[in-house]
């Protein structure tokens, strides 16, 4: 079985950031800063690219706003004015040539109307252009157990099985209504899954009832990380639930389009070793500003 490298990553970026708000009214929740453990205050953004990279990914499409393209654009794309690059120390004035070099790996795409995460992810569909791709949320950072980033990890579960796959994480029952959740059956234990059903933010009664894994704790349960490999038939299936309006909560959502391309091509879930700190919430933020440098 031949299976097509993936080249390109996708990271939708065109939400509003409401729960952020007032912050976001100034600035873009992708351009909040975060200090990476060199040091560095680096925006959301950057980190999700470099995590991309990391896993040996050529190009990335960054989805956004059409009045945020330019703001993309200038980050990645134009380097500092003469005065201000001779005022940077060495290394950054190193590390911002590594940025124009990150750029040129970069396409700003663009979603006209804000209409759900599936419609964002949808938008990216004639640049990836029939090829599998990574996908990464666009206000999540990662950080890794040991030397092989968390992309790089589910890349080399999807070349072994030649399926989606989707990145998962052992989460408790008290922020299950906040993520999407799956279920199924172990292939190798602890470590990969033939998923069976995946759900967008269940209550926990039918979490309960549903979703629990057999050998897992009580009450723990097998949450969605942030990061996919995706065939792109998952196009196809968006196309149809957005012609023919089927929305969620009043927007086109990814997770009920995942199960159906679970339902008509099999999917494989991966407990990835590692964690991920979600940027988009405010005491999430503040936690992750805490927990990413004590790793």
């Amino acid at each position: 079985m031949q299976i097509n490298r993936v080249r390109k990553a996708v990271i939708p970026a065109a939400g509003f950031g409401t729960r952020l708000f007032p912050a976001t009214k100034a600035v873009k929740k992708e351009l909040f800063p975060i200090i990476d453990r060199d040091g560095r205050a680096k925006p959301v953004i950057l980190m999700i690219v470099a995590e991309a990279v990391s896993a040996g990914i050529a190009e990335v499409g960054i989805v956004v706003q059409p009045g945020d393209r330019q703001i993309f654009e200038d980050f990645f794309k134009t380097p500092p004015k003469p005065e201000l690059f001779a005022k940077l120390s060495p290394q950054n004035q190193e590390y911002s040539r590594y940025l124009q070099d990150l750029g040129q790996r970069i396409t700003i795409l663009t979603q006209q109307e804000q209409e759900g995460y599936g419609h964002a992810v949808f938008c990216a569909r004639e640049w990836v252009n029939n090829e599998p791709f990574l996908l990464l949320l666009g206000d999540h950072i990662y950080a890794a157990d040991g030397e092989k980033s968390c992309s790089r990890q589910l890349l080399e579960i999807y070349e072994q099985v030649g399926q989606s796959v989707v990145g998962l994480t052992v989460m408790p029952a008290e922020i299950i209504h906040k993520a999407g959740c799956v279920t199924g059956f172990w292939q190798e234990s602890g470590a990969i899954l033939s998923v069976t059903q995946l759900c967008e933010k269940p209550d926990l009664e039918y979490a309960r009832s549903h979703l629990h894994m057999e050998g897992m704790a009580a009450d723990r349960f097998l949450g969605i990380f942030g990061i996919y490999v995706l065939n792109s038939q998952i196009f196809n299936i968006l196309e149809e639930h957005i012609g023919h309006n089927v929305r969620e909560k009043g927007e086109f959502q990814l997770t009920s389009c995942l199960d159906q391309l679970r339902q008509e091509q099999g999917m494989t879930g991966y407990l990835v070793k590692g964690q991920y700190f979600d940027t988009g919430m405010p005491e999430f933020y503040r936690q992750t500003m805490i927990d990413f440098l004590n790793l």
